[in-house]
């Protein structure tokens, strides 16, 4: 696939409608992580440089299509500005006779924010008249929200269609690292697939097995696999009715010549508490009570053994009970060693969803990774293999 970026774009004296994700946590009215509102600004100073006026068009939590005032893009303003550098009014509609006057006054070097476009239930219903009306307030759409990329939105899919489009800085960035990491890879590719539940992971794996040369499977995943094989699992969080399921994946595996690293250890402990009492077992040795946290250390040694033999590293979840010592130790120890070959320059390591970013943050490693996506869904589907309705709509 090819999209257009800014690059491709005479931007001067244009009205650039900017799709971007502020959708940030927030307590008592103050922004209190601003990592997605800075990570938008290379692109709105980009537009500005370049003699645009950046409109920008964001969603804020899910008031399904009522104005919930809790829910109100303003709340942002002051985070924006202070991340910008400079002024950034505020619309109190996203179409109609208030963005209209805004657009209108917005001078040059000026950023103008428009409110929640959930506010309208045509949003997430990807309006052709809505899509229109926010159309109708610029020259030319920029995304640079690829967390928002999979819905088929009025702002992120809709409006491509009546714009000309292209890809803002940070999708741009996003969508370059994951087709170096599964379109078009530097060969061996090996992929982390850890959390809780198979169940949530089942097309991803389906199709990570054609795509790589080894699938390490951590977690509470991992516990489905062993019991799959007839392991004794104990008390740990297993999904047995995809014991079936989880053999098919391990045998499309091999067909595929993807090789599927399970636990060879396991840390042990009965309940699920900081610094539990624990211990180190062998795979097959795990007691009736006893509840996995971890990959031992035998197994944390084979899984870094796999990233030296690789030039591309996916990742997606944790190995363990990363919120908890000592339960956290084989993904810390994982995450070290991706980080200090992606540093050294032998490996492409690309990391998202949840998780996997708190993970990462959490072991000190996130900023040797080549590319951590914060993208969550996104990230998700385009690891499984779905087109994504905001990206296809930019396709040049």
């Amino acid at each position: 696939m090819t999209w257009k970026t800014l690059d491709d774009m005479d931007l001067t004296g244009k009205t650039v409608l900017t799709r971007v994700d502020i959708n940030v946590p927030m307590e008592n009215g103050v922004v209190t992580d601003s990592t997605r509102i800075d990570r938008i600004v290379p692109t709105v100073q980009e537009i500005i440089k370049r003699g645009g006026k950046p409109v920008l068009l964001a969603h804020f939590g899910r008031p399904k299509g009522v104005v919930v005032p809790e829910m109100s893009l303003k709340h942002v303003v002051p985070a924006l500005t202070q991340a910008m550098g400079v002024p950034v009014s505020f619309a109190e509609d996203c179409i109609g006779l208030p963005a209209k006057k805004a657009v209108a006054a917005l001078r040059a070097g000026e950023v103008l924010l428009l409110e929640n476009t959930r506010f309208h239930e045509a949003e997430t219903k990807n309006d052709r008249a809505f899509a229109a009306s926010l159309a109708a307030l610029g020259d030319i759409y920029c995304n640079d929200a690829f967390s928002a990329a999979h819905r088929a939105h009025g702002s992120t899919e809709g409006i491509a269609q009546l714009l000309p489009s292209c890809a803002g800085r940070l999708m741009q960035a996003e969508l370059e690292a994951l087709e170096a990491a599964l379109s078009k890879p530097s060969r061996p590719v090996v992929a982390v697939v850890g959390g809780a539940k198979v169940s949530s992971k089942l097309d991803l794996l389906g199709n990570l097995v054609e795509k790589v040369e080894f699938l390490i499977i951590g977690g509470g995943m991992a516990n489905t696999f062993l019991a799959a094989k007839g392991l004794n699992v104990g008390t740990s969080l297993c999904e047995r009715d995809l014991a079936e399921t989880a053999r098919e994946i391990m045998t499309k595996a091999k067909n595929s010549g993807c090789e599927v690293v399970l636990p060879k250890d396991i840390v042990v402990a009965q309940e699920f508490k900081e610094n539990a009492p624990h211990a180190i077992l062998a795979v097959e040795d795990c007691p009736d009570v006893g509840m996995i946290l971890d990959a031992g250390p035998e197994s944390t040694k084979a899984i870094i053994n796999v990233f030296e033999h690789c030039s591309t590293l996916i990742w997606n979840g944790p190995l363990g009970a990363f919120e908890i010592a000592p339960f956290d130790t084989a993904t810390n120890a994982a995450a070290a060693k991706a980080a200090e070959l992606t540093r050294a320059g032998s490996l492409i390591s690309v990391a998202g969803g949840g998780d996997t970013v708190a993970a990462l943050n959490k072991s000190d490693a996130a900023k040797g990774f080549s590319y951590i996506s914060t993208a969550g869904g996104a990230f998700l589907e385009w690891m499984e293999g779905k087109t994504l309705p905001g990206v296809a709509a930019l396709d040049a």
